[in-house]
C-alpha cells in the first residue's frame, strides 16, 4: 500500500503528468504517418530523456509507445493506410466502415477498445506478471514456430470470397519473405547479387505500397473516370446497445494481445490478426467481416493495444523485451540506472509502481485524446481525392525512404503498390500478403533451430503440449471453413433430393 501511495505522488506531478500527455500526442502522430513505426518513434525520443529524471524519462517513451500503437489505426480507418503493421487488420473492415460514412463510428470503436484493451493488459501486469512472465519463457523455437503456423491459418478467414486466391496471396508473402541472407546458413537466397536485397525485402514499404499506393493509385483513376469523388461522412455514433455487443469480443481480444506480447518477438503485428480471426470464429455473422464489421475493428485494436501491457510484464519481470519497442525501453531504463528484473521490484518498488499508474493513466488520456479529436480526423475525408491521392504518394514515399535513408525501399514500395492495385481489380485479397511476410521468418527460423534442438527428430513438434495443442488449432482454423463449406453444400444437395 505505501508503494501504491508514493507511486500516486510520483504521478501527481504537473510536469510528469505534461511530458506523458505530449509523448500521447506525439506517438499518435508518429503512429498515423505511413513507415513511422512505434519502434521508430520510441528511438528518435530516446536521446531527449537522457537528461531527464527515470520516472519522467521512462513515461515520456511510455507515452510515444502507448500513441503511436493507437495512432496506427487512423489512418488504417479513413484512408486505408495502416501507420503501423499491427493495425493492417484493422483496415480490412475499419476502411469499409468509412466508405459507408460510418468514420465517426469506427473511430470511436478503435478508441473505446483501445483503451480497454491497454487498461486491461496494465491490471494483468500488475496483478499477476511473474507468474505470467515465466509461462512465457516455457516457449522456445517449437512453441514459437507453432504459434506462426497458427496465424498462418487465418489466411482462411482473411481470404475473402475466394480461399484459393487467399492461399496464392499469403504463398506469394511467404516466398517474398525468404529473399535475403538464409537466417541458419548465411547464404544469400534470391537477392541476384542486389547488396539491397542481402536483407530481405522490408516489410514497412511492401505493406505501405499494397494498401496505400494502391489505394491512391484507385482514387486517381477514379478522379479520371469521375466516379466515387467524394465518401459521404455522416456523424453516426456508436450506441451502448451496439458497443455491449463488442464487450465479449474487446475482453477476449485483450486476453490474445496481452498473452502474445508476454512471449518474447511475437508482437503486435500477427496478435492482431489472431484476434480478428478469433472474432470472426465466435461471430454469428461471419459473412460481414471485411465488409464493415464493427467486431473486426475492435478485435484487433484491443489486442494490438492490449500487447503494450503484455510485452512490459517479461521486460520488467525477467528483464527481457517482449517485442522490439520493449527492447528500446529496455536500453533506456538501463541508462537511467534501473536493472529490469526480479529485483527491480524490491530495490525500486516507488518506481515501478509509478510506471504502473503512469500506463493507466496513458491510456486514458488516449481514451480522452481518441474521442475528442474524432471530429477533427474525419475531416480528412472532406479533401477532395484529387488532393488527397497525391498527398497519400507523397506519404508513401517519405515514409519509405524514412525507414533506412534508401531510395530502394521507394522502389519496393511502387512496385508493391502497382502489384496492389491489380490485386484489387482482380480480387485477390491484401492482407494475407502481409500475414506471410510478418510470419515467414519466424515460422522458418524457429522450425530449423526446433529439428536442431531435436537433433533432426519431428516428434518435438507433438511431443511439447503447448506446440501440439497450437498446431492442431491451426489445422482446425485452415480447415474449418472449407469443411463449414463442404457441410453446406451437403445440406443443399439433402434439401434438393427431399424436393424431388
Amino acid at each position: 500500500m505505501n508503494l501504491l501511495i508514493q507511486g500516486l505522488m510520483n504521478i501527481l506531478d504537473l510536469q510528469v503528468i505534461l511530458v506523458l500527455l505530449i509523448g500521447i500526442i506525439s506517438g499518435i502522430a508518429i503512429g498515423s504517418l505511413p513507415g513511422l513505426t512505434a519502434t521508430m518513434g520510441v528511438a528518435l525520443v530516446l536521446p531527449i530523456t537522457f537528461g531527464m529524471n527515470p520516472i519522467t524519462g521512462i513515461l515520456l517513451l511510455i507515452g510515444v509507445y502507448f500513441g503511436s500503437v493507437y495512432g496506427g489505426s487512423l489512418t488504417a480507418i479513413l484512408i486505408n493506410t495502416p501507420g503501423t503493421p499491427a493495425s493492417a487488420a484493422t483496415a480490412m473492415d475499419g476502411y469499409e466502415m468509412s466508405k459507408k460514412g460510418l468514420a465517426h463510428k469506427a473511430l470511436t470503436i478503435s478508441t473505446l477498445s483501445s483503451t480497454i484493451g491497454g487498461i486491461l493488459s496494465v491490471i494483468v501486469l500488475i496483478l499477476v506478471a511473474p507468474q505470467l512472465a515465466n509461462f512465457a519463457l516455457k516457449f522456445s523455437a517449437p512453441e514459437s514456430f507453432a504459434l506462426a503456423v497458427f496465424g498462418i491459418s487465418i489466411i482462411s478467414s482473411i481470404a475473402g470470397k475466394s480461399m484459393t486466391k487467399g492461399l496464392m496471396a499469403g504463398v506469394l508473402g511467404l516466398l517474398v519473405a525468404t529473399i535475403g541472407i538464409d537466417p541458419m546458413g548465411g547464404f544469400p537466397r534470391f537477392t541476384f547479387g542486389s547488396i539491397n536485397l542481402a536483407s530481405g525485402v522490408n516489410l514497412i514499404p511492401v505493406m505501405i505500397g499494397l494498401f496505400a499506393a494502391s489505394e491512391a493509385f484507385k482514387s486517381m483513376e477514379d478522379i479520371f473516370a469521375k466516379q466515387n469523388l467524394a465518401i459521404k461522412v455522416e456523424k453516426v455514433r456508436l450506441k451502448w446497445s451496439e458497443f455491449k455487443t463488442l464487450i465479449v469480443t474487446i475482453i477476449r481480444s485483450a486476453g490474445i494481445g496481452t498473452f502474445i506480447g508476454m512471449i518474447p518477438g511475437a508482437g503486435g503485428d500477427i496478435t492482431s490478426f489472431i484476434a480478428y480471426n478469433e472474432a470472426k470464429r465466435f461471430s454469428k455473422n461471419k459473412e460481414e467481416f471485411g465488409k464493415g464489421a464493427m467486431k473486426g475493428v475492435a478485435a484487433p485494436e484491443a489486442a494490438n493495444n492490449s500487447v503494450t501491457g503484455g510485452a512490459m510484464i517479461p521486460l520488467l519481470t525477467l528483464g527481457i523485451p517482449g517485442d522490439a519497442v520493449t527492447a528500446v525501453l529496455l536500453g533506456a531504463l538501463m541508462v537511467q540506472g534501473l536493472q529490469p528484473g526480479p529485483l527491480l521490484f524490491t530495490n525500486n518498488g516507488p518506481i515501478v509502481y509509478t510506471l504502473f499508474i503512469g500506463m493507466l493513466l496513458a491510456n486514458l488520456f488516449i481514451l480522452i485524446i481518441g474521442l475528442l479529436g474524432i471530429k477533427y480526423f474525419i475531416k480528412i475525408l472532406s479533401v477532395p481525392k484529387a488532393i488527397l491521392s497525391p498527398l497519400i504518394l507523397v506519404l508513401c514515399v517519405v515514409g519509405s525512404y524514412a525507414l533506412n535513408n534508401n531510395y530502394f525501399d521507394v522502389m519496393v514500395m511502387f512496385l508493391a503498390g502497382v502489384i496492389g492495385y491489380f490485386m484489387v481489380k482482380l480480387e485477390f485479397p491484401v492482407s494475407p500478403v502481409i500475414l506471410g511476410l510478418i510470419l515467414g521468418p519466424i515460422m522458418e527460423s524457429n522450425f530449423r533451430r526446433s529439428l536442431l534442438m531435436s537433433q533432426g527428430n519431428l516428434a518435438v513438434f507433438y511431443t511439447r503440449p503447448i506446440t501440439l495443442v497450437l498446431l492442431i488449432f491451426a489445422l482446425v482454423t485452415l480447415l474449418g471453413p472449407i469443411i463449414s463449406k463442404l457441410i453446406k453444400i451437403s445440406k443443399g444437395k439433402e434439401i434438393i433430393n427431399e424436393n424431388n
